[in-house]
């Protein structure tokens, strides 16, 4: 029973230790620092790279806000890759004006791949272009997003992450539930990063990379989760990444919740392969290069999966001292407690003062934030379930919603009023 207890003490101080620190990062989010001074003065020349598997229902309102940019239309090309499409993605994305490339290989489907053999084209063609753009087929994308992502360019960022937000978030408690995470971690984990020099992260969609970044060796990246694992490539390397809250793309999330259990599971398996991946080599990144942000990084990969692990177990000692009488019944309900209330009723306040700071109304969110802790808690036992069964093979996510920028720009501008 007394190693029961050692073990039960060692894990509260880490789990401590680790969401004490988390929470120290998240206060910098409030932080208002000034604007970086620009390197150079330049409009730069971009490409918005669009990979969309059967994406014909949605990919015409993204050319379309990406063609309504108040940036220099010579100075940007639009790209769609009909990855191994079925329906008419190629001739809509066409007639929309976007300069299609198919691309058709049954064996490699994700977007990682489709990114991959469209860069090394372009690399090969020595493509005139000083940064591009990936953007996933369902988005929107707000009209200054290029200038505002052109601006950090000139700032020297190499790779930037855009604010992704939400194009439908009160369809569902599922994507109520989308939302209020996304905009807790954009604030609290990559703004707050980023304000005080540590790393964002890569959010699958609406970032920039320089051109001459991937030109030595292209997109390389094999895990579910191609996003992470370039970010983690960076860090590993020193690099740290940028952040545009300015640069806005609107992403549509799964309304039930069938589909967000398998977009959420494959995100885990992704998650479980960088860990194996990149581990060992984010620790020898902080013993090599000594920085907070290889450290941060490290904590990153180290904080996921593992965390979660350590709360189990953490769970399952308490239940073996009550058990063994090493505890009594009412420490084993205030121990629960004391684990449980942050999981689940903590991120509902949390979500709160997220909307709040960002001026959102939070009328409209009540019911998803009730449910919060229910899609926080699937997530819980989609974890649980990866541990031991990892079905990889990649399911695309049905994108329906027919939703323009016009008509998100009113919204936004209804809410700020």
């Amino acid at each position: 029973m007394e190693y029961l207890y050692i073990l039960r003490e060692a894990l509260v101080w880490v789990i401590t230790i680790f969401w004490l620190y988390q929470l120290l990062v998240s206060v910098c989010s409030l932080v208002k620092l000034k604007d970086k001074p620009l390197k150079v003065n330049k409009d730069h020349r971009f490409m918005a790279v669009i990979p969309a598997h059967n994406e014909e229902a949605v990919v015409g309102n993204l050319i379309e806000s990406l063609k309504n940019q108040t940036y220099n239309k010579e100075l940007y090309d639009i790209y769609v890759i009909a990855d191994n499409c079925t329906d008419r993605t190629a001739q809509i994305a066409r007639e929309a004006g976007a300069i299609v490339y198919e691309r058709f290989d049954p064996d490699k489907k994700t977007k990682g791949y489709a990114l991959d053999w469209f860069l090394q084209q372009k690399i090969k063609e020595d493509a005139p272009y000083d940064a591009f753009f990936v953007f996933d087929a369902d988005n929107i994308v707000d009209k200054n997003f290029i200038k505002n992502m052109n601006k950090k360019l000139c700032q020297g960022e190499d790779v930037v992450q855009g604010y992704r937000d939400i194009k439908n978030p009160t369809d569902s408690w599922i994507t109520s539930g989308y939302a209020i995470f996304y905009w807790t971690m954009h604030r609290f984990y990559h703004l707050a990063r980023y304000n005080i020099g540590l790393s964002p992260l890569l959010n699958g969609t609406g970032f920039m990379v320089r051109f001459d970044v991937i030109k030595p060796e292209g997109w390389k990246t094999l895990t579910l989760t191609e996003d992470i694992e370039f970010s983690l490539q960076r860090i590993i390397k020193g690099k740290r990444l940028g952040w545009a809250t300015d640069a806005i793309v609107y992403d549509e999330q799964p309304v039930g919740f069938k589909q967000s259990w398998s977009q959420r599971s494959r995100w885990t398996v992704g998650h479980i392969q960088c860990i194996k991946q990149y581990t060992q080599s984010l620790g020898e990144a902080v013993k090599e290069n000594k920085t907070l942000m290889n450290f941060d990084g490290f904590l990153y990969i180290i904080g996921s999966i593992p965390m979660f692990i350590i709360t189990l177990v953490l769970l399952l000692t308490n239940f073996l001292m009550y058990a063994g009488n090493g505890i009594t019944q009412l420490d084993l309900m205030v121990n629960l407690v004391r684990y449980l209330v942050p999981t689940f009723i903590l991120p509902i306040f949390t979500g709160v003062l997220v909307m709040w700071l960002d001026r959102r109304p939070i009328r409209p969110m009540i019911k998803g934030l009730l449910c919060y802790p229910i899609f926080m808690g699937s997530w819980l036992l989609i974890n649980f379930k990866c541990l031991f069964k990892r079905d990889i093979k990649w399911e695309k996510i049905n994108h329906v919603r027919d939703i323009k920028i016009a008509e998100v720009s009113q919204t936004q501008e209804v809410q700020v009023k």
